[in-house]
């Protein structure tokens, strides 16, 4: 076995060229298949990273919609008066964050920034898995006083160029009113379609009359008591917002109630089906690459036909002379294999730093990548070796 893989090591090198670009393709398919898993990868992993961030059994109430003849009439809304229902008859409900969001201006010096200020209880952090970088949460008491209090998400603070720690105990402008920053959240990243580390956020007593003047408000998240079942507890929501709102008996809901955390699992189901079609396509290459490989083989024997015809002669048997292809298809991919593992992890590194896009190559991945280069070696260099160990000795010494 030694000297067949010799041989095979002489022969490549005595083509290195050709030996380089026949293996390109391998190092074009196997780079591609890791960068995409690693793509893949790092996005599931975005998706557990947010799972953990929302906190553990919280259910969401929006809004929703009336339907009438299958057709969007009106929008319904939630209240303030709804949040207190949630708080003071949903007996599996721990915790609760209603949300009244607007959009104002947010002013401190000469920064002036037009951000979402969110109007909140003081339970917010708890409710939706956040941590304070900086200062205090405002209190309850602060949001039954409407205080002019307000807490800043983590990339605030660089927008308006300041540190968290310094910006404590200073005065922010909120559509003109002065507020005071008692707190700055740590950095928490974007979860689905929104980056809270934008928002402001203050009392929702304080947000309800001193700043939008209504009592209308976009969600409520309440966190479950640990041991109770969601779906109990979804059911108990339910019962309380239909009872506020009124609606009869076999009548449709006007809000909707949303488990995030479902949410996010189907989103991780569809990465992780993307992540293997993007793999799948770019395993295409690899079979491009092997095509290339068997071309090239074929080509070789027929090159080599006078010396398969003396090893014959000097007694080299069909299987001596099907290993000898076999190792030499199998070694020209592997060696691809090898190029296109480091292309592909330089690739994946490129577009973490570049792109910011979230990577991870696992070492399955890169076996799989380099397992099915080898796989891609032996199938391929399969036919030129069965077709070299077939040739009649008398024939192949005659050949020119």
């Amino acid at each position: 076995m030694l000297e067949i893989l010799r041989v095979a090591l002489t022969s490549i090198r005595a083509n290195l060229f050709r030996a380089m670009l026949t293996m390109l393709g391998v190092i074009i398919g196997v780079g591609a298949v890791i960068t995409m898993l690693a793509l893949g990868t790092g996005a599931q992993r975005a998706v557990e990273e947010q799972l953990q961030s929302l906190g553990a059994n919280v259910l969401t109430v929006t809004t929703g919609m009336r339907f009438a003849q299958g057709i969007a009439r009106e929008q319904q809304v939630l209240t303030t008066d709804d949040a207190a229902a949630i708080s003071a008859r949903a007996k599996y409900v721990m915790a609760m964050a209603p949300e009244q969001n607007s959009r104002q201006q947010v002013k401190l010096g000469n920064r002036n920034l037009l951000l979402s200020v969110i109007g909140t209880s003081a339970q917010h952090p708890e409710v939706n898995g956040y941590t304070l970088g900086a200062g205090r949460m405002f209190s309850a008491a602060d949001d039954s006083g409407r205080r002019r209090v307000a807490v800043l998400g983590g990339e605030v603070a660089e927008q308006l160029q300041a540190s968290p720690e310094s910006l404590i105990g200073r005065t922010v402008m909120v559509k003109a009113m002065p507020f005071e920053v008692v707190g700055v959240y740590a950095k928490k990243g974007s979860v689905g379609f929104s980056n809270p580390d934008d928002d402001v956020f203050i009392p929702l007593g304080t947000s309800q009359y001193r700043v939008t003047g209504g009592d209308k408000i976009q969600s409520v998240s309440a966190k479950v008591m640990p041991g109770i079942d969601l779906g109990q507890a979804m059911v108990e929501v339910e019962r309380v917002i239909r009872r506020e709102h009124g609606l009869a008996p076999g009548k449709d809901n006007d809000f909707s109630i949303i488990d995030r955390k479902q949410f996010l699992a189907a989103q991780q189901q569809t990465t992780e089906i993307l992540a293997f079609l993007l793999a799948g396509i770019a395993g295409v290459s690899l079979v491009v690459g092997g095509i290339g490989i068997m071309n090239i083989m074929l080509v070789t024997v027929t090159e080599r036909t006078r010396e398969i015809g003396i090893r014959k002669a000097l007694g080299a048997t069909r299987l001596n002379i099907l290993a000898q292809f076999l190792v030499e298809s199998t070694v020209l991919c592997l060696l691809g294999g090898i190029v296109g593992t480091l292309v592909g992890i330089a690739a994946a590194r490129a577009l973490t730093v570049l792109a910011g896009w979230q990577t991870y190559v696992s070492i399955e991945a890169v076996a799989l990548a380099f397992g099915f280069s080898a796989a891609v070696g032996l199938v391929f260099g399969l036919w030129p070796a069965r077709r070299a160990a077939a040739l009649d000795p008398i024939e192949a010494l005659r050949h020119e």
